[in-house]
């Protein structure tokens, strides 16, 4: 997207697309406290009834792909306002679904429908200066976070409350009145491409084969991503199951818990700014890594393995979300016209790999119990460090200046 620096104007449309992308991706994560709720009221296994947060990640994924590069092309205004209302009637059929198979079928259109975060972030991109866009993604990624743990949270409660379906009607109320709002309040703005629909799906791809550095941030993210969602997913068995026997509103306090996150983003924003992407990014892999080993100690039980879940997954969301801010801005600085191309490439590896993650949980889960779970995270993570040792970069690394790009990538 071209940049345009809007002034004044900037930290109030920042906060507004921090809003909507809380509200958004909120509807990816809040299933992951329903799992046992869903399994319960359609008569399924916990495990098979885990498909529904698979389902979504992979509805999102595939958003990314077919809806994210319009971001180059359509006008951010209607595009957004249209998603979001989309993303309020895939929730009321998922409410309203009689039997698993419908409910899977609605959690992929919630998810596809739900990707203003990925469009949000080229947006807010072309607002600033270069040398500001990892505060402002870090910003970004607050409100993204807050919509993560908060509607775990408020899915778990309100679910062993007034059953999994009222979830998924507050969700839809809430994409609906965001909707409302985006449509009064968003300014209108041109697209700087018109490049025809079929060009703009295959631009991604060829964009993934062309960058170093797009290749590099998307492998990172998706080993790291997928560790978090295998740990997500698991979570809510291991919690509601023999070991703690607590109900699925405690999956939504251990996520509520961790919202510290919020506040950490943006200082990694302002690291990534100062030290270079890659000196962050190797910090956030070594916090995964210990993440793995403390989580592993969540199977003792009690009181001890309680204090264990809340402390791994406290540096397991501050590794993926901080790590997540520097590939950003890796990313967005390689060219200002063709970012929503370039982010859909990363965020569909990012959400391919939660997708295989969150499999991967529920099956580690059911062969092998958490610790298969953390294993499965460590394992994910040093496939993602080892890459980063073999670049060649780390600490103290110089900035690069890419063929073709409009400023220096780090």
């Amino acid at each position: 997207m071209t940049d345009h620096h809007t002034g004044q104007r900037t930290p109030r449309l920042v906060a507004l697309l921090a809003l909507a992308c809380g509200v958004a991706v909120g509807n990816v994560y809040f299933p992951q406290a329903l799992a046992p709720l869903v399994a319960a009221g359609l008569g399924v296994s916990p495990g098979t009834a885990a498909g529904v947060v698979t389902a979504t990640q992979f509805g999102y994924a595939a958003g990314i792909f077919l809806l994210v590069p319009l971001g180059d092309r359509l006008p951010p205004r209607p595009l957004l306002v249209t998603l979001l209302t989309l993303t309020g009637l895939g929730l009321c059929s998922a409410a309203a679904a009689p039997a698993l198979p419908a409910l899977l079928a609605a959690s992929v259109l919630v998810g596809a429908s739900t990707v203003i975060a990925p469009l949000a972030g080229p947006l807010t991109a072309g607002l600033v200066p270069p040398e500001r866009r990892g505060v402002v993604g870090g910003t970004l990624l607050s409100g993204a976070l807050a919509g993560m743990l908060l509607s775990r949270t408020a899915g778990g409660a309100l679910g062993d409350r007034l059953g999994w379906r009222a979830a998924y009607v507050l969700a839809a109320l809430l994409s609906l009145a965001v909707a409302l709002l985006l449509a009064r309040t968003l300014p209108s703005a041109a697209a700087p491409s018109r490049q025809r629909y079929p060009r703009l799906l295959t631009e991604p791809v060829r964009l993934l084969f062309a960058e170093p550095a797009l290749r590099r941030s998307s492998f990172y993210q998706a080993t790291v991503f997928a560790g978090f969602s295998a740990v997500w997913t698991a979570v809510a068995l291991l919690l509601t199951g023999p070991v703690y026997g607590l109900g699925a509103d405690a999956v939504g306090l251990l996520a509520l818990v961790n919202a510290v996150t919020m506040l950490v983003t943006p200082v990694a924003g302002r690291l990534v700014d100062r030290r270079g992407a890659d000196a962050v990014n190797l910090v956030c892999f070594l916090l995964v890594l210990v993440s793995a080993a403390i989580l592993a100690l969540g199977a003792l039980g009690g009181t001890p393995g309680l204090l264990s879940l809340v402390a791994g997954t406290l540096l397991l969301d501050v590794g993926m979300q901080s790590g997540m801010v520097a590939n950003q801005v890796r990313v967005y600085a390689l060219a200002a016209n063709v970012r929503s191309r370039l982010n859909t490439a990363y965020m569909t590896c990012a959400y391919l790999g939660g997708s295989l993650g969150s499999w991967l949980g529920s099956r580690a889960y059911a062969g092998c119990g958490w610790s298969g779970v953390c294993a499965v995270v460590a394992l994910l993570t040093g496939l993602g460090l080892v890459r980063h040792l073999g670049a060649g970069r780390g600490i103290g690394a110089k900035p690069v200046r890419q063929p073709g790009c409009d400023v220096t990538v780090r």
